[in-house]
């Protein structure tokens, strides 16, 4: 509807750009655009510091995006409480592998860990500091239109909380708007852009523990996860189609948890939260992981992947990170590309802004598939895959053992390719992207 249908609200701010969720997506961009001279303003229906559904890990593609941003090990804005790791310990079929993260030109040899209370908190305040308004407990409520034929939108109209239970509602008025408010986008769903379930979709749970093994330098990744086991005999659960990890932490605890993948028979009749328990009940007792040593109680949320909510570009809206689903498929990393696609789409309307024309938008798609569409196409293919038992079972007993073929598949799902580099990997998986359609 437009600003004048009936009972519209008439406090009105204008901007150069409204940003729907102050997440890594929203706060990076956020953050581009102030760098770019522009006044934008961010809606975030929560208050910060808040929690989030995460692995809290930051692979070195993540790293480089952070950096990107201005964020490194030595800036300023890089607070306490951040944990660096060197490689990736893979747990599975009797077998552990240390694989130090690779000497790259393109990436950084390390990763980190933060919990997303602080992660999501830092981006969004290093947004603030080079001049984005953030308004937190606002929520957007609809998209507001340039005219009565909805074919533009125009701005956003949102509902904020006072610290005091009030609330007031008006509308900011902006010619670009980008939808950054997560998997679920009740923005991009009030626009009519819903999830496409051909597309993979993964859920993952997650508990924070107190643990000695927040001190090890190694992300760790386990390929044994299992139904829960028979209560009347006992017997070890069947092998399921999905992953799970310890990630340490800097306050001395660490993220356990697991995912899977729609792909599997298991996904919709599964009970995380069991597997969770009797798959952490299994850790040696020196790491101390115990229903005792749990900090608050196990979580779970969805991970849209290879972009399956779509067009990414709509009306005048652009849809950024998890919105746009934008996780990787083969690995359940969302945080990078978040960031990744911000600076795009921050290029792509600053360009709009300066011209006062929406052709310059079109650069925003383009480039996001240009940089890994073809990636994620074939990522859709190994979800298929990975989502057989029998492939998970022969991946795990027959390529666990073999560490040349594990450094490929590690550096291929870690998405550390080398755009332009003679390696043996970054040619295979550049060339099979290029191949690959970037639908």
């Amino acid at each position: 509807m437009s600003d004048q249908a009936a009972g519209a609200p008439t406090a009105v701010t204008h901007a150069d750009v409204v940003v729907v969720g102050a997440g890594p997506a929203g706060a990076a961009a956020a953050r581009f655009l102030a760098d770019a001279g522009r006044h934008v303003i961010v809606l975030e229906k929560a208050a910060f510091p808040r929690d989030k559904v995460c692995g809290d890990a930051l692979t070195p593609r993540a790293v480089k995006a952070l950096a990107s941003l201005g964020l490194t090990d030595e800036s300023e804005g890089i607070p306490a409480g951040w944990h660096r790791q060197e490689g990736l310990r893979m747990h599975g079929g009797g077998v552990v592998l240390d694989l130090p993260w690779p000497e790259l030109p393109d990436f950084p040899s390390h990763s980190v860990t933060a919990t997303r209370a602080l992660f999501d908190h830092t981006l969004a305040t290093h947004a603030v500091k080079a001049g984005a308004e953030l308004w937190e407990q606002t929520e957007a409520t609809e998209p507001v239109y340039l005219t009565s034929s909805q074919q533009r939108v125009a701005g956003v109209r949102y509902r904020r909380t006072h610290p005091d239970g009030s609330t007031e509602e008006g509308t900011v008025r902006a010619p670009l708007v980008l939808a950054c408010d997560g998997g679920s986008s009740r923005f991009s769903v009030a626009l009519g852009l819903h999830r496409d379930d051909a597309r993979p979709m993964g859920v993952a749970i997650r508990a924070y523990y107190e643990s000695p093994r927040s001190q090890t330098d190694r992300m760790e990744g386990y390929l044994e996860m299992r139904t829960p086991a028979d209560p009347r005999t006992g017997a070890p659960g069947e092998l399921l189609p999905g992953y799970g990890w310890l990630f340490p932490l800097d306050d001395g605890q660490v993220n356990v948890g697991w995912g899977l993948l729609n792909s599997s028979d298991h996904f919709g009749g599964t009970s995380y939260r069991k597997v969770l328990e009797e798959w952490a009940a299994g850790f040696p007792p020196e790491w101390e992981i115990t229903p005792e040593t749990m900090v608050g109680r196990p979580r779970s949320a969805g991970l849209p992947m290879a972009h399956n909510r779509r067009p990414m570009l709509y009306k005048g809206v652009l849809l950024v990170g998890d919105a746009g689903g934008m996780v990787n498929p083969f690995n359940g990393e969302g945080i990078s590309y978040a960031i990744e696609a911000a600076a795009f789409a921050a290029s792509a309307v600053d360009a709009a802004l300066d011209a006062r024309s929406d052709v310059p938008l079109s650069a925003y798609p383009e480039a996001v598939a240009d940089a890994w569409g073809g990636y994620y196409t074939l990522g859709r293919v190994f979800v298929w895959a990975f989502g057989h038992p029998t492939v998970m079972r022969v991946a795990r007993d027959y390529g666990m053992p073999r560490r040349r073929l594990m450094d490929f598949v590690f550096r291929t799902m870690a998405h550390l390719i080398n755009r332009r580099s003679q390696d043996a990997t970054d040619v295979v998986i550049n060339t099979l992207s290029r191949v690959a359609p970037a639908a």
